[in-house]
């Protein structure tokens, strides 16, 4: 199985094409060659002029711990280039930025979901591409979660940096498929290309959307394995709570939640009651933490911890989103009054809740709240949404 970096380095024919014009190269820590090394440094050994970097939320190296931790530009030490923030003063490359390089590589590991901000920073480039009539090429890599699509479409008016376009929070596509849809649906007049994979079979046993013959390196801080990036898509949602999304420990991003004053196992019982159907395809776990930093810092936290892994999980039957939405939902009918929701800024986002802002509407909020609210009535919602996204990408799949 080969990315698209190791397709591009392995192919005279489309390095040839980069040849004599100024390259910039969009990338973080997993923007690696099947070889670990970084694809900065294999492209200036290949000889490609490579005159600019970027990095997005989290830096080109990967430095940054949390949300709005931005990353300030510098100059490359080794090779004396400028690399350019795109989580920083500015998330949209322009002015400077632009006039840097001729063609710009866009290889960035992605997990499959909406909110990870580097879609919002793959649609942005080809939208500032576009103006000033750049050529922008998408080195292509697994989407780890695979092809399932799960959850309720962005509304119209909610866009944000966590919220690119009306998509459902795991699309299921690669950011080379992505990209070929944003430019059709923002009818964007950019000159495009993916150097797609080779062998890349998402609906194969063994790993289904992602390899399992290639390392897991972190695309993000909190992004520590493949059980994470399934998770995700659900697991998201916390940050919009009070609830601790497991920061500060070694699993983040892997639990329903943890929380000193909830019951771990009287949420989880509540939850196989009202939906049990929703939480097929991975084992849950009672589990205990004390978070070093973030949410709950130095408390003890009783969780409910998530293995989508292993002989538990079953890709077509987990569903991280509604699952999520379930614990959400039984926590609310064994704690009515509990101050679920979090009121903080949110991506730039000042004046939305940012349950809000992560789901791209009130809506699963509102379901949650309301005690009359079935787990069908949400059923029935999104999955009208997730039909209409896949008729919408079908003809955009490359594999």
């Amino acid at each position: 199985m080969k990315n698209g970096i190791d397709r591009l380095l392995a192919d005279p024919q489309l390095l040839a094409q980069l040849k004599s014009r100024r390259v910039a190269l969009v990338a973080h820590p997993a923007s690696v060659t099947s070889d670990l090394t970084h694809s900065l440094d294999a492209l200036i050994a290949a000889g490609v002029n490579v005159s600019s970097a970027f990095g997005p939320q989290h830096g080109l190296k990967g430095d940054k711990q949390d949300n709005m931790v931005e990353t300030a530009d510098e100059m490359d030490p080794r090779y004396g280039i400028p690399i350019f923030s795109l989580y920083g003063e500015v998330r949209r490359p322009a002015g400077q930025m632009m006039t840097s390089a001729d063609v710009f590589l866009f290889d960035l590991q992605d997990l499959g979901c909406r909110i990870y901000t580097f879609v919002t920073t793959l649609l942005y480039l080809l939208e500032e591409a576009a103006n000033a009539g750049k050529e922008v090429w998408v080195l292509d890599r697994p989407n780890p979660a695979g092809r399932p699509v799960e959850g309720t479409l962005l509304v119209p008016g909610q866009e944000s940096f966590v919220g690119a376009a009306p998509m459902p929070m795991r699309h299921g596509l690669t950011m080379g498929e992505m990209g070929h849809w944003f430019i059709a649906h923002f009818g964007l007049d950019v000159e495009y290309r993916v150097v797609a994979m080779e062998g890349w079979r998402p609906d194969e046993d063994g790993g289904f959307g992602w390899p399992t013959s290639r390392l897991w390196i972190n695309p993000s801080p909190n992004a520590a394995n493949v059980n994470m990036a399934r998770c995700y898509a659900g697991t998201v949602m916390l940050e919009g709570t009070t609830l601790s999304e497991g920061r500060g420990t070694t699993r983040p991003l892997e639990v329903l939640f943890g929380a000193p004053d909830v019951d771990a196992g009287g949420v989880h019982k509540v939850m196989r009651k009202l939906a049990p159907e929703w939480l097929e395809g991975c084992a849950i776990r009672e589990s205990w933490f004390e978070p070093t930093f973030h949410k709950h810092s130095g408390k003890l936290c009783n969780a409910l911890m998530i293995h989508a892994e292993s002989g538990f999980y079953d890709h077509y039957s987990f569903k991280p989103w509604r699952l999520q939405a379930l614990a959400f939902k039984a926590i609310r009918l064994l704690y009515p009054h509990y101050n679920l929701w979090r009121d903080f800024p949110y991506e730039y986002e000042l004046d939305r809740l940012a349950i809000d802002v992560i789901n791209g509407g009130p809506g699963l909020r509102e379901w949650v709240d309301d005690n009359a609210a079935a787990p069908d009535d949400l059923d029935v919602m999104t999955s009208h949404d997730e039909a209409a996204w896949v008729a919408a990408v079908r003809e955009h799949l490359l594999y």
